[in-house]
């Protein structure tokens, strides 16, 4: 067995025990919109007194769940935008996102690629010609609009020959503004402090945003290809 054998069993065997971990710890109860809300006063506290601190844990916290696909990491957006406000949040949910889902897909490519390659060699040959020539717009419409679950993008394109770093900022500008939508959702609800708030104009227009935006999207990239197909 061969140093790159070995390499992939030993990140498959620590990818399981980090699911296991939060599977047997029932971590997912932490990552949850009422534990959140219930637990912001202490947040908002620590955060005052180790900004730097928090902030670099809480990325870290994200990078791993993002990586690993864990269920949580939008209820992690929205808490981001109630305990560090919008301009911090934004920034850090942004590459943290961006940095777990590289990492997803170098592992992807790592420990799949070879083994697809040699299977279905000759079929995705024709992807692979395909993302050379439009990928980096094909995956910034596939962050633009979530068609696809994200950690399906990030496994699939890491079965494809696009660069890691094209991926990168492809990713990061292409998911920019959908979680700027989801820190700012997330800043509304951290400034109910009772029910009646719930109804409060500046939430009420984050949810419409939320649910009007993959629709907008949609349609202006059904126009932008619309039109690119009648230039030619």
């Amino acid at each position: 067995m061969n140093k790159k054998h070995v390499k992939k069993i030993i990140i498959v065997l620590v990818i399981i025990l980090l699911i296991a971990v939060f599977k047997v710890f029932n971590l997912g109860e932490y990552f949850s919109l009422a534990y959140i809300k219930e637990s912001q006063e202490k947040f908002d506290l620590l955060y005052a007194e180790h900004r730097v601190t928090v902030i670099a844990v809480y990325m870290l916290i994200y990078i791993v769940m993002a990586a690993l696909s864990l269920p949580g990491a939008v209820i992690m957006g929205l808490a981001g935008g109630a305990l560090f406000g919008f301009i911090v949040a934004t920034v850090a949910v942004s590459f943290s996102s961006t940095i777990g889902a590289t990492l997803a897909c170098f592992v992807s490519r790592f420990i799949l690629r070879d083994w697809m390659q040699g299977k279905f060699g000759d079929k995705l040959k024709t992807v692979n010609r395909g993302i050379e020539k439009e990928g980096p717009f094909y995956l910034f419409t596939l962050r633009l609009i979530p068609m696809f679950p994200f950690w399906l993008i990030n496994l699939v394109m890491g079965l494809t020959k696009m660069r890691l770093r094209t991926f990168f900022w492809v990713s990061q500008i292409g998911m920019l503004p959908g979680t700027m939508v989801f820190v700012n959702a997330g800043k509304e609800l951290g400034k109910i402090d009772s029910p009646s708030g719930i109804f409060s104009p500046g939430l009420i227009l984050s949810f419409v945003i939320l649910g009007l935006f993959p629709i907008a999207v949609k349609k202006l990239m059904a126009l932008y290809k619309s039109r690119k197909e009648k230039q030619y």
